[in-house]
C-alpha cells in the first residue's frame, strides 16, 4: 500500500535555516499553521494578530520547536500598526525574507444589507491589511534584491456565490493587486505568490452543511506555502489553488 509522503520527507532539512518569516494573522487556524511549518523548516518567525492571550499561546507552541519567535499585538488595517509590527519584528529577528498576509475576516450575507462599518471592516483587513503591510516589507527586500511575499486569498476570488459579496470583492481585489506586485517586484528578485484555498475547517468557514473531515485543513495551506517558498530561486509559482480531494 502506497503511503504519502510526510512534510519532514518533502522537505528535508532546515531550507529556511537563516531566514526570517512574518505571518500576518499567525496566532490560530491557518496563519498559526503556516508559521509552525515554516519553523519546523528553519526560520525565525515573527506573528501578529489582535488578541493577546492567542498569540501568547501561539509565541509558546511556536518556540517549543527551537525557533526564535517575536509576537505583537497588531490590527493590520490601521498603517501605524502593520509598520510597527514589521519594525518591531525585524529588530528582533532580522530582516525579513518572507512574508505571509494571511490576516482576514469572513462574513457572509446579501451584499445590500451589509453596513458600511461592516464593508470597511472586511476590505480594511483583507485586502487594504496587505497592502500596508507589504508596503513596510518591501523596501527592505529590494535593498537586498530577494524576497517572497505570500498573500493568502481564496478561491472565492475566483468564484461568486450567494451571500459572498463582499467577502468575494476583498478576495477579487486581492487577486488583482497580487498579480500587479509580482510584475512591479520580480525585477528585484522578490516572488510574490497568492494561494487560494476552499473553505478551510476553521472558525471562519463559510456557512452551509459542510462535512467538517472532508474539508481542508489549515496544514493544507501551510504545505502549499512551504512549496512556494522552497521554490528554486530562477522561478516563482504564481498562483496555487487548493480543493478537498472530496467534495465536503
Amino acid at each position: 500500500m502506497m503511503h504519502s509522503p510526510s512534510v519532514s520527507q518533502l522537505f528535508a532539512g532546515a531550507p529556511l535555516s537563516g531566514q526570517v518569516a512574518l505571518v500576518t494573522g499567525g496566532s490560530r487556524g491557518i496563519g498559526l499553521a503556516i508559521a509552525r511549518q515554516l519553523a519546523q523548516l528553519g526560520a525565525a518567525i515573527g506573528i501578529c494578530g489582535r488578541r493577546r492571550a492567542a498569540l501568547d499561546t501561539a509565541a509558546k507552541t511556536l518556540g517549543e520547536s527551537g525557533a526564535r519567535v517575536f509576537a505583537a499585538v497588531a490590527d493590520v488595517s490601521r498603517a501605524a500598526d502593520a509598520e510597527g509590527f514589521v519594525s518591531q519584528a525585524e529588530s528582533a529577528l532580522g530582516p525579513a525574507d518572507i512574508l505571509v498576509n494571511n490576516a482576514g475576516i469572513g462574513r457572509f450575507g446579501t451584499a445590500h444589507e451589509f453596513s458600511e462599518a461592516d464593508w470597511d471592516s472586511i476590505l480594511d483587513t483583507n485586502l487594504k491589511g496587505v497592502f500596508l503591510v507589504s508596503r513596510a516589507v518591501v523596501p527592505s527586500m529590494i535593498r537586498r534584491r530577494t524576497g517572497h511575499i505570500v498573500n493568502i486569498s481564496s478561491l472565492a476570488g475566483k468564484n461568486t456565490f450567494a451571500g459572498g459579496g463582499v467577502y468575494c470583492a476583498s478576495k477579487w481585489g486581492l487577486q488583482g493587486l497580487s498579480g500587479c506586485m509580482a510584475e512591479d517586484l520580480r525585477q528585484y528578485g522578490i516572488r510574490v505568490s497568492v494561494v487560494c484555498p476552499g473553505s478551510v475547517a476553521t472558525e471562519f468557514s463559510s456557512p452551509g452543511a459542510k462535512n467538517v473531515s472532508k474539508m481542508l485543513q489549515p496544514e493544507d495551506v501551510a504545505h502549499a506555502v512551504a512549496m512556494l517558498v522552497t521554490q528554486a530561486p530562477q522561478s516563482f509559482i504564481s498562483e496555487v489553488l487548493i480543493r478537498p480531494t472530496q467534495k465536503p
